[in-house]
């Protein structure tokens, strides 16, 4: 009989304020520090306006803002590409790439879009349902998971 070999899926763990988050790896292009951004008039209250990244004009979205909670520590930007676009995610932290447990484990995980409110999952999805879907891709990570991530790590 033939094992099932269980997959590892990789993630970009964010921090916004005290919520860990996971990103998938597969749609990070880079982390950087933030970049001046201008603002626009009338976007939706989680876009922060748009920088121009490596010559491209980038939307950048709050993630805190997005998540219902205001992000007064933005320290990175995480660069993801959505199809042929790219957007910019504000964050407070980047705690680096983790391997999230097999699927079951990652279907068990509360969806980072869980807290956010119906308005801004209908705002994101009309303005863009790629970014709607990856968004939902990610994981909000529970204390318990983080710290079991992080002893797991200094074990490897």
């Amino acid at each position: 009989m033939a094992e099932r070999i269980a997959v590892k899926r990789k993630a970009l763990i964010v921090e916004i304020e005290s919520r860990v988050c996971a990103l998938p790896l597969a749609h990070v292009i880079e982390t950087m520090r933030p970049l001046p951004i201008e603002s626009l008039a009338d976007v939706p209250s989680f876009v922060s306006g748009v920088a121009i990244i490596r010559g491209i004009p980038t939307p950048v979205v709050d993630l805190g803002a997005m998540l219902g909670r205001l992000n007064e520590c933005v320290e990175r930007f995480v660069i993801l590409r959505i199809v042929q676009k790219q957007i910019a995610l504000s964050v407070s932290t980047v705690l680096g790439i983790r391997d999230l447990e097999p699927a079951m484990m990652i279907q068990e995980l509360p969806s980072l879009l869980k807290g956010a409110s119906k308005d801004v999952v209908e705002e994101i999805g009309t303005l863009d349902e790629q970014v709607l879907l990856i968004l939902r891709e990610g994981w909000e990570l529970p204390a318990e998971v983080w710290q079991a991530l992080t002893v797991q790590e200094m074990v490897s």
